[in-house]
């Protein structure tokens, strides 16, 4: 009761000042996938100390790390249910007290089993009951007009949680041990559990408010029944798997994962070390990556609005695979990793927004947040895939070159791929209910 009447205030309170509460849903969901990106990328910048103090290879650390991405990203399609039927603060809340828990309990590891549990399971978990599904609910719920922007600016939240933290952890870990640097990400998540519980709402209605750009003289629709049952992502899959879209934009998103959050973000700090540059500087490219994504892809929402979505991907993938290709001969410099930051970093991410809206133009917006889980599941598993075999690259043959080599070329299929797909046709998908 008392959440609700807070929340009540600050919708009146804004309104007053002529801005919708969608705005304020916007900012909450915002740091809510920011701080969850700062604890599923932080584990890339632990990868030596780890290996230092325990002994443990880096495929063995990269193993437990792709247990993260697995039940990331098969918990995605189900976190669509579980917004549904327990809404989102409730959903949100005990996400980020879930990963909360995995990060600041692996100060105290002493056995490798541990680790599996906290960064495995317990991040895996954690993360994927919101996943970027939680920015395509959101989007789709509270805002009529400007998704596309709006989607952009969630999914840039990944890279800005790498932006703010990864430089801090390596910073810490360098002078202070690896132990006291998960607390900037455990402070973060704790504070937005609390403005999530306080202000979070599921949808405007519940406001009695309208989805920002709603047009006055078009009724509301009418908002669906909860109780969705746990089979309804299974029969959203099996609706969708007759239509070819459906596999094209889960294989390319498989390659995305493979070439960012499996491949870079796990071990790029460890691959700079390689080649002699210390952590603090590598995290700090990373961090300048971080910087062009959010202004590639907050751009590429606003594109995605504007443009083809298929011919936009093309040059995503296109772009990132040249660079990946190219990283091995910059000789790791300073004027070589910033000109691969600069071209890596602005369509790092900037694949959700099209990919987002070809779902929901192909599938129509009612299933667009289960269909985009599926298809986010294939990028969780390209990054798994990607976070052991690059570990195993390393630890085998001496040299990550062969996982950039195999992750560029990927990224130049999937680019191919992406024009495949036909304009949109809306197709009807059987969702059940209990």
């Amino acid at each position: 009761m008392i959440p609700n009447m807070f929340a009540q205030a600050v919708a009146r309170w804004l309104d007053r000042r002529n801005i919708h509460f969608s705005w304020m849903i916007l900012t909450i969901t915002f740091l809510t996938m920011l701080s969850a990106s700062a604890a599923l990328g932080l584990p890339g910048a632990f990868l030596q100390p780890l290996s230092k103090e325990f002994g443990w290879t880096t495929d063995q650390i990269g193993s437990a790390l792709a247990v993260r991405f697995v039940l990331f990203g098969l918990m995605a399609p189900f976190s669509a249910i579980l917004m549904e039927r327990f809404g989102l603060r409730k959903v949100i809340c005990c996400a980020l007290t879930l990963v909360t828990a995995g990060v600041l309990l692996v100060t105290f590891v002493t056995d490798f089993w541990q680790l599996v549990l906290l960064w495995g399971i317990f991040l895996g978990v954690g993360t994927g009951m919101i996943a970027l599904v939680l920015g395509a609910v959101v989007a789709n719920r509270w805002f009529d007009q400007r998704r596309g922007l709006v989607l952009g600016m969630l999914t840039a939240s990944s890279a800005t949680g790498q932006l703010i933290f990864l430089p801090i952890a390596a910073w810490l870990i360098e002078h202070h041990g690896w132990r006291l640097a998960v607390i900037p990400v455990v402070v973060s998540c704790s504070f937005v559990t609390i403005l999530a519980f306080c202000l979070m709402r599921n949808r405007p209605q519940d406001l009695g408010l309208r989805a920002y750009g709603a047009n006055p003289d078009i009724p509301d629709a009418p908002i669906p029944a909860r109780g969705m049952s746990w089979r309804a992502p299974l029969s959203v899959l099996w609706g969708a798997s007759s239509n070819p879209t459906f596999w094209i934009l889960f294989g390319t998103f498989f390659v995305c994962g493979l070439s960012t959050s499996g491949l870079i973000q796990t071990h790029f700090i460890s691959l700079c070390g390689d080649y002699g540059l210390a952590a603090t500087p590598a995290a700090s490219v990373l961090a300048m990556i971080g910087a062009f994504d959010f202004i590639g892809t907050i751009g590429s929402g606003w594109l995605s609005d504007r443009f083809d979505n298929r011919k936009l991907l093309f040059w995503y993938y296109g772009l990132r695979g040249v660079s990946l290709l190219w990283l091995p001969q910059s000789d790791f410099t300073f004027y070589g990793l910033s000109f691969f930051a600069v071209f890596y970093g602005l369509d790092w991410i900037a694949t959700v927004p099209p990919t987002v809206k070809l779902i929901a133009n192909s599938f129509g917006k009612e299933n667009a947040p289960v269909i985009f889980g599926w298809v986010f599941a294939g990028h969780q598993l390209g990054g798994a895939i990607a976070a052991y075999g690059a570990g195993l690259s390393r630890s085998v043959l001496l040299s990550y070159s062969p996982a950039l080599y195999a992750a560029g070329g990927a990224c130049l299929i999937a680019a191919c791929a992406i024009m495949l797909v036909r304009r949109p046709i809306i197709l009807p998908v059987r969702v059940a209910r209990s």
